[in-house]
């Protein structure tokens, strides 16, 4: 048999304990795992891409996860697709998360139904923490340092003192 690969899409913007702790699990169930970071223009971001893919491939290093960082654009499924990848990863939080999942899933499933969707439950621990909820906090001056990895705390708080647009 030979060795499946799942994707792990998202913003990351940025990448929070949340999103190690599922690609930490992840990582447990496939061969190999790829997060792939969006770079596409669909969504406002705090961070660049190249911020971002940093920001993940730190954080990673320092835990010793093996995953591959990449960019990708377009469609999540054909991303998987080319990359030989038989399953897309999604982390589930909380019940709204069950709706968009849920929906993404079935429009991933109706482009390419040899990829499977894999959801895994947040930790407990982790189910409030969200990218949105974080860049909140830290643009507001409170501790989020306890939400993210060490290496993401600088880039918040230099991102809180660049003044704006």
């Amino acid at each position: 048999m030979s060795d499946v690969t799942a994707v792990y899409p998202g913003t990351f913007d940025p990448v929070t304990n949340g999103h190690l702790d599922v690609a930490r699990r992840a990582r447990n169930l496939f061969d190999r795992l790829i997060v792939a970071i969006y770079a596409g223009d669909g969504k406002q971001v705090m961070f660049d891409i190249d911020d971002r893919i940093a920001m993940f491939t730190d954080a990673v290093a320092s835990t010793n996860l093996d995953v591959d960082v990449q960019p990708y654009d377009g469609l999540t499924v054909e991303f998987a697709r080319d990359a030989g990848a038989t399953a897309i990863v999604r982390g589930l939080r909380i019940s709204s998360d069950f709706e968009h999942e849920g929906s993404l899933a079935l429009m991933n499933r109706h482009l390419d139904s040899d990829i499977e969707t894999v959801c895994l439950f947040s930790s407990i621990d982790q189910q409030y923490v969200s990218s949105s909820r974080v860049k909140e906090i830290a643009m507001l001056g409170g501790d989020f340092s306890s939400l993210v990895p060490p290496n993401v705390v600088g880039a918040l708080q230099d991102a809180r003192r660049e003044p704006s647009g």
